[in-house]
């Protein structure tokens, strides 16, 4: 059967050796977060998610969602209840704003226990996941009286939230969507659409759901320009806060999905339900795009937890499993077969998972510290860095983070044989599960393109310029010790091999836009190669500091470093390959002619 356990040890390193989460103590939000509240949430959220959601996950991935005839819908045995422990045990306030009812604490740790939930229940965590979004959504275009109405009841968990966007006929050109926002006497609005592939859309965990929707008003522009976002709530709430009448909105079906299926993805049906205008009118994306940015985030986050449980799994199997002799003679001659250790393959698919789950973690974690930055930070200029940093990084996190975390998946199941692709050992399930992490909050080739098309030149490249002196300067401070001279400098290879796309792309994209499209994902891949080369420098320079200063988890520490040496020798190579393709231009991807690729 799978198993997990939080990886608490390793979250505990990023978060004070490399994020060096103390150093910011004397700002808002952060002056709570001391060391032993730190590892005790850790260590709690952690247990909550092995002991109450992991059990969970296999029965919600066998029994799915039903809908009932008055368009109910249930959730698998068990998650109920288990939501009921997560509200009660307050997971849902955690960095949720204190005059809110939340507990105010930084990103990083919500982030840090956001992983340990995904993991042991990517489909449970759902339920929750969504709702922080639409709350920060609320929180910064929602009128007073909106706020007042909504939140506090979604920090406490007792309501959850929505992103209502996709259409039948429109996915990412959602200057497209046809559902209609009619003004009533009242103020409120008439909503009238369908909306499909709605995570959570319809479920029996809270008491309410706030869905947020983007819709068009009557005399709207055409295009992106004329869409207005909306609060539509399930439940109509009266003026003293209690649930009144059923607002016109319902589960017309659930879909049936390849993975995720304890979560309730639904078609959504607004007969003139009664919403109300968040925002200004027409400027309904802009809104919305702060939930999408959080949910970015989160499913970048997802791509590293799915990926995390089958490293885990696969580490387990691969000790106990025995299976042919070590090329170098038996390792175990006592044994009629050596551990599947022994042989380089499974060490090469399970080193690549360590060096990218590790890695990543850091780089989430990093991320969620420049999320609080953007507000928090001391000086106008290092409040603007950290948005800098954060919007640029957000494509990279989203779509290389869950492109890699699906690789690790998927290699991972390559660890068990045979077995992986059988049920009861759970690989196949996390791969289905990873799978959608790459397509939802938009698909990875959109966040290639936003990536190229639109951070890279933004107010003339200074986020850009930006990451690359942060680099440039942690490189030239890591080359003076002689642990992390050689990692300094292939870091700085791969920087270069970035720094030269970007000039090609910058040459070459503006005069044949198809360049810049064809290269993009090519060009996403190496900022998350070098993105993630940063942290593991980081992580080696620490590693390095703690072993110098004869810290007693030596082993623990050289593992680091050891893993260290590998990614620079086994992946950050790979920058070199992507430029290369990236300069191959779009001449030979688009010159055939449609009809060529059917001719068979």
């Amino acid at each position: 059967m799978p198993v997990y356990s939080p990886p608490v040890k390793d979250t505990r390193f990023v978060l004070d050796a490399v994020v060096r989460l103390d150093a910011y103590a004397n700002l808002p939000g952060f002056e709570g977060a001391t060391p032993d509240l730190v590892s005790a949430v850790l260590e709690e959220g952690g247990k909550f998610a092995a002991e109450v959601m992991a059990p969970l996950n296999p029965v919600g991935d066998a029994q799915g969602c039903t809908r009932h005839a008055d368009g109910s819908v249930t959730t698998p045995d068990g998650f109920k209840a288990a939501y009921d422990q997560f509200v009660a045990a307050g997971w849902p306030t955690l960095h949720a704003p204190t005059e809110f009812g939340g507990q105010g604490l930084p990103s990083a740790v919500a982030t840090a226990i956001g992983e340990y939930f995904c993991s042991a229940n990517h489909s449970f965590e759902m339920y929750h996941g969504l709702t922080t979004g639409a709350i920060n959504s609320l929180l910064v275009k929602g009128t007073p009286e909106q706020k007042a109405t909504y939140v506090p009841k979604m920090v406490e968990g007792r309501w959850t939230g929505t992103m209502n966007l996709t259409e039948p006929h429109c996915g990412t050109d959602l200057g497209l969507i046809k559902t209609k926002a009619v003004p009533n006497a009242d103020g409120s609005y008439a909503i009238t659409g369908t909306k499909i592939f709605i995570s959570a859309g319809e479920h029996d965990l809270s008491e309410n759901i706030i869905h947020l929707v983007l819709a068009k008003t009557p005399d709207a522009p055409e295009g992106s320009k004329g869409i207005s976002l909306f609060v539509v709530p399930k439940f109509l709430v009266n003026a003293d806060g209690s649930l009144g009448a059923r607002n016109a909105v319902s589960c017309g079906s659930l879909e049936h999905k390849m993975g995720i299926h304890g979560n309730a993805t639904c078609v959504m049906n607004y007969d003139g339900a009664t919403g109300w205008l968040v925002g200004e009118e027409n400027k309904g994306l802009a809104a919305m795009f702060i939930m999408m940015n959080d949910a970015r985030l989160g499913v970048g986050l997802q791509g590293l937890a799915q990926a995390e449980i089958a490293y885990q799994n696969a580490v387990q199997y691969a000790r106990d499993r025995r299976q042919g002799r070590a090329l170098t003679g038996p390792a175990d001659p006592a044994e009629k077969a050596d551990t599947l250790f022994v042989h380089p393959d499974v060490r090469r698919m399970l080193m690549e998972a360590k060096a990218l789950t590790e890695g990543l973690r850091a780089l989430m974690l990093w991320g969620a510290v420049q999320v609080d930055l953007t507000h928090h930070a001391a000086t106008e200029e290092d409040r603007q860095t950290a948005d800098d940093i954060i919007s640029l990084l957000t494509p990279v996190i989203k779509g290389y983070g869950t492109d890699k975390g699906f690789e690790v998946a998927v290699n991972c199941q390559q660890v068990y044989g045979g077995h992986g692709y059988i049920v009861e050992w759970g690989m196949e399930q996390y791969v289905r599960d990873a799978r959608i992490a790459q397509i939802y909050e938009g698909a990875n080739g959109v966040q290639a393109m936003d990536l190229v098309g639109r951070k890279l030149a933004q107010n003339g490249g200074r986020a850009l310029q930006a990451f690359f002196k942060i680099i440039a300067e942690e490189v030239a401070a890591a080359k003076g010790n002689a642990r992390t001279n050689d990692f300094a400098e292939a870091l700085e290879k791969a920087n270069g091999q970035l720094q030269a796309a970007t000039m090609w792309l910058m040459q070459n994209g503006m005069t044949n836009p198809n360049n810049a499209g064809a290269g993009s994902h090519h060009y996403m891949h190496m900022m998350g190669i070098v993105a993630v080369g940063l942290m593991w420098l980081r992580m080696a320079v620490a590693a390095a500091e703690r072993l110098d200063a004869g810290a007693e988890d030596a082993a623990w520490l050289e593992a680091k470093l050891t893993t260290a040496r590998f990614y620079a020798e086994r992946i950050m190579p790979d920058a070199g390959a992507l430029r290369r393709k990236l300069e191959g231009g779009a001449e030979s991807l688009m010159a055939l002619p449609p009809e060529m690729f059917a001719d068979r």
